[in-house]
């Protein structure tokens, strides 16, 4: 809320700042504790996961008894002051089959893909299986162009009024659509709502199946698919000889005109990312760590919650 990026500005500020050493509980100068506490206390909260569990509380608090109209999900860079991890946690290995004629029965499947296995799991397990380490990401930018940082990935749900109510941290590594489905089942836990909006990078039939079980509506941007057709057609008129010409079709739907109305309510989730880093410490990051910046990423979500229902309830 007031911009200071490290912990000796916060020092700095409290020798000064009368109002905010008395919010904070300390009367005099000589009760501010040690720069060391600080970081002691944070190690604290981050380990406790407090910030997480204190806008769980706010939200039920808040938002339980209210019927949410939209939910918008999406995912933002977050850059790390950290190296990769020297041994990684490895790839699951599918098994490759030769080309050719398919197998007999009698040969065992490939396993399940990471989104078709969490629809059989719970809460706890999708989130232990899902990587956390500092990874190397890629976006694609609306104008087509790759974007490259290293560091994690915050996944948001944003309720109608730009109100946050899920947020999970992964690995940059992890694609967006791999946390739809903890995403949704932990928003349906907090709040009741009806429509999903997500962009074209959680279009994926287990994810729409997830959600309709859960008694929503998925609202997906279409990824244009294309399906490949041979014909044969004469070379010359009257010719018996033909060449093969290959052409594609599109065979994926369209949204309706109902459905791409509801779609321009997927930019609020835009918006908290960009108050989140401009204005709540979201590009001053300087600890280490998932659990740490977890933690500093959700005290600002926290507090943007509340600025937030403050704005709409005044």
């Amino acid at each position: 809320m007031y911009g200071l990026e490290t912990t000796r500005q916060v020092l700095e500020r409290l020798q000064t700042d009368r109002q905010l050493r008395c919010l904070c509980g300390w009367n005099a100068v000589q009760q501010i504790p040690h720069e060391s506490t600080f970081s002691r206390a944070f190690g604290e909260f981050a380990g406790s996961e407090l910030p997480q569990r204190l806008h769980e509380a706010l939200i039920e608090a808040t938002q339980k008894e209210r019927w949410v109209g939209h939910i918008a999900r999406d995912s933002t860079a977050i850059e790390a002051r950290e190296r990769y991890p020297e041994n990684p946690p490895p790839k699951p290995q599918r098994k490759r089959y030769q080309r050719g004629p398919k197998p007999k029965r009698s040969t065992p499947r490939s396993p399940r893909s990471r989104i078709e296995a969490q629809r059989s799991m719970n809460v706890s397990e999708m989130l232990a299986e899902l990587p956390r380490h500092c990874s190397l990401g890629v976006k694609k930018s609306s104008k087509g162009h790759l974007n490259y940082w290293r560091g994690y990935k915050l996944h948001l749900d944003v309720a109608d009024g730009q109100i946050p109510i899920t947020a999970l941290l992964t690995g940059a590594c992890v694609h967006d659509s791999q946390v739809a489905i903890p995403l949704m089942s932990m928003t349906s836990q907090r709040v009741t709502y009806l429509y999903q909006l997500m962009d074209a990078a959680y279009d994926a039939h287990a994810i729409r199946q997830h959600s309709e079980a859960l008694g929503h509506r998925p609202i997906t941007e279409l990824v244009q698919r294309y399906r490949m057709r041979r014909t044969k057609v004469p070379i010359r008129k009257d010719s018996r000889a033909k060449k093969t010409v290959v052409t594609c079709e599109p065979i994926s739907g369209e949204l309706t005109w109902a459905e791409q109305d509801r779609m321009r309510e997927r930019t609020m989730v835009e918006r908290v990312y960009s108050r989140l880093k401009d204005a709540f410490g979201g590009r001053s990051i300087r600890v280490r760590g998932a659990s740490k910046i977890m933690a500093h990423l959700m005290f600002g979500v926290l507090a943007l919650t509340v600025d937030q229902l403050l704005r709409l309830t005044g």
